[in-house]
């Protein structure tokens, strides 16, 4: 089989160790495997010695060449040539590529493994036919990773790889791959201007008691986007186009009353529930990842605040992820006090590592913190002042939603929010939210219950959920009664259900309050 003509949409990496492939016979895991969709197979087998892997080889080559799929072989040179398989797949501590090349010959299939953008563009200067790029996540059949790179980390390499030439290399994603991230990696990586040609996995297939079943449902799910995935082409918004729609779609969340699921932190459940319910949802305050899967099949949101995480926490985060993710409920994350500890910051890594944000939204700190920005310093859980110029945080706002392909909001003094595309300034609100706890978070439970029924453009929906929350604190900071934060809650929840029985009414004149700038 030429190289060119290789399918690396399901790339099968075996495993022979017990703790993987158990009891099961390796041949024929392979051949379910392939007869499930699995388009290349590589052998990777470090431990048995040389004859024995020819003979498995040979074994697995009588499999995959009726099939059309071909077989390489980790590492081993020799092994590949004497087996007569179709190529190697070569570590970046095994034997170079130009060496293999001239062992193997030019028709032969060589990959190799890139870690980092370096090794990748080596590859791709050498003639490597594909590049397995990773790891992405952390995986137990391979101990010593150089690093854990995330989607990040492979969107960068396939940007650099088409911007110097090498756009034809083919890349498959590996590391920590399963049914529950395929989708979202494939996703979230087609944004970039060359796009992933495939996911290598080895336990998900391997391990299973069913391989050809676990084959077929990880092609289904490649080949399909993901629920949470954005149905309509992004619209360019002009701040008329905007403010025309914001008294329909608050009105529409009113009329439907969606469930605002919130795992947020202890301190502000109460006053989440009912600004909730001002604005027109209908809010469960639970934590317990157990029951998610019921919730999220109420089509409404999830809001998952990090204000007080813990372990357990954490756990019951990523539980609830991803039973939003696989009907497509929104989810809005808010990364509290990102900055502030390490356990926030792997708190951070390991929720964005499990799983798709429909919405990231959080303060100059927070958000620096899930760009990837090193050494961001928070004093708890306040954003401290600014480090950054406007003009810098609307272009690292914009390229962080751009690479996460969602909607990133920083919230300030002016906020920055996009969708990697569309970028808006808002710069409404009021003083008194910035004196009284919780109203970050509860901004965050407003967007969310607006993005249960404006689904079809999700920025659009942030900014109908900013914009309401900001301008009924305007409205409650100027009213005779309120005298300072104590007496502004009580009068800002009061705004916002008054916001929202206008919009049912069919009174928009609190539209003309909006300030808001297109970038």
């Amino acid at each position: 089989m030429a190289p060119s003509t290789v399918d690396y949409t399901l790339y099968l990496v075996t495993d022979s160790t017990p703790a993987i492939l158990g009891g099961k016979d390796l041949v024929a895991v392979v051949k379910a495997a392939v007869e499930g969709g699995a388009t290349i197979v590589q052998l990777r087998d470090k431990t048995s010695d040389t004859s024995e892997l020819i003979q498995i080889a040979k074994q697995l080559h009588q499999v995959t060449k009726p099939a059309g799929v071909p077989l390489l072989i980790n590492d081993r040179v020799d092994v590949a040539l004497a087996a007569g398989v179709d190529g190697v797949h070569i570590g970046q501590d095994d034997m170079d590529l130009k060496s293999a090349r001239k062992l193997l010959g030019p028709g032969a299939i060589i990959g190799v493994t890139a870690n980092n953008l370096e090794e990748a563009l080596e590859a791709a200067r050498d003639g490597a036919d594909y590049l397995g790029v990773g790891t992405v996540y952390a995986t137990p059949t391979k101990e010593n990773t150089k690093s854990i790179i995330g989607t990040a980390g492979v969107q960068q390499i396939l940007s650099e790889l088409a911007a110097q030439g090498f756009g034809s290399v083919k890349t498959v994603a590996i590391g920590g791959i399963n049914a529950g991230n395929a989708q979202r990696i494939m996703y979230q990586c087609a944004a970039t201007e060359k796009q992933l040609d495939g996911v290598a996995v080895v336990s998900a297939i391997m391990a299973s008691h069913d391989p050809k079943t676990a084959t077929q449902n990880l092609r289904k799910l490649i080949s399909e986007p993901p629920p949470f995935a954005s149905s309509t082409s992004k619209k360019q918004l002009t701040r008329n186009d905007i403010v025309a729609q914001l008294p329909d779609i608050i009105k529409r969340m009113a009329e439907r009353k969606p469930l605002c699921h919130n795992m947020t932190n202890l301190v502000v459940q109460n006053f989440a529930a009912n600004v909730a319910l001002a604005v027109g949802s209908s809010p469960i305050m639970s934590n317990n990842g157990l029951e998610a899967g019921d919730l999220a099949a109420l089509g409404g949101s999830l809001v998952i605040n990090m204000g007080t995480t813990t372990p357990e926490m954490r756990s019951n985060h990523l539980k609830a992820l991803a039973a939003y993710n696989a009907v497509g409920g929104p989810v809005l994350l808010d990364p509290v006090g990102a900055g502030a500890t390490q356990h926030r910051k792997d708190g951070v890594k390991a929720l964005m590592a499990g799983g798709y944000f429909d919405l990231i939204k959080g303060n100059e700190g927070e958000i620096r913190t899930v760009s990837g920005a090193q050494g961001v310093k928070q004093h708890g859980v306040d954003s401290g002042a600014s480090q950054l110029t406007l003009e810098d945080r609307v272009k690292l706002v914009t390229g962080t939603a751009a690479r996460e392909r969602n909607i990133v909001l920083m919230t300030g003094a002016t906020d920055v929010v996009s969708d990697g595309e569309r970028t808006l300034t808002i710069s409404n609100g009021h003083k008194y939210l910035g004196e009284i706890t919780g109203s970050g978070c509860t901004l965050g439970t407003t967007i969310a219950s607006v993005m249960a029924v404006e689904r079809d453009d999700k920025l659009l929906a942030a900014v109908a959920g900013i914009l309401m929350y900001e301008i009924a604190a305007e409205r409650a900071g100027i009213r005779e009664d309120v005298k300072g934060p104590g007496t502004f809650v009580p009068a800002f929840i009061d705004e916002l259900y008054r916001v929202r029985q206008e919009c049912v009414n069919g009174d928009s004149r609190w539209v003309d309050a909006v300030k808001i700038d297109v970038v």
